[in-house]
């Protein structure tokens, strides 16, 4: 059986989750130029998930907020095992998001075409 992803939008922001809460035990930051957020919510999911999946209890959590032509991007997720390096998580995290190849392939699955904007 498939699990479902919960999904919570406003007009501002997307907050993707497994367990519905969004619960940032480790986390890290980075911005993004204006896309779809849900697609690129996706994308950073699926990369977090394979760089941590040996993370004990670990549950991928990505919060995107848009600021004017930006997209602030929060990932990491709630981690359930009682001690975890929590610094050497992070700096994994950041690294993922600041990684140029992923980044270029989550913005070629996230843009909007103009013909979506002008619609």
């Amino acid at each position: 059986m498939r699990r479902k992803w919960h999904i919570q939008r406003t007009s501002d922001s997307l907050a993707l989750s497994r367990r519905g809460e969004v619960v940032f035990d480790v986390s890290a930051q980075s911005v993004f130029p204006f896309c779809a957020r849900g697609r690129l919510a996706q994308q950073i999911r699926q990369d977090l998930w394979r760089a941590l999946q040996d993370l004990r209890g670990f549950s991928p959590v990505i919060l995107i907020e848009g600021q004017g032509a930006e997209l602030h991007v929060t990932a990491g997720g709630e981690v359930a095992a009682k001690t975890f390096p929590k610094p050497a998580i992070e700096a994994q995290i950041s690294a993922l998001l600041a990684d140029p190849k992923l980044r270029a392939r989550w913005l070629r699955h996230a843009t909007i075409s103009a013909d979506a904007v002008d619609a």
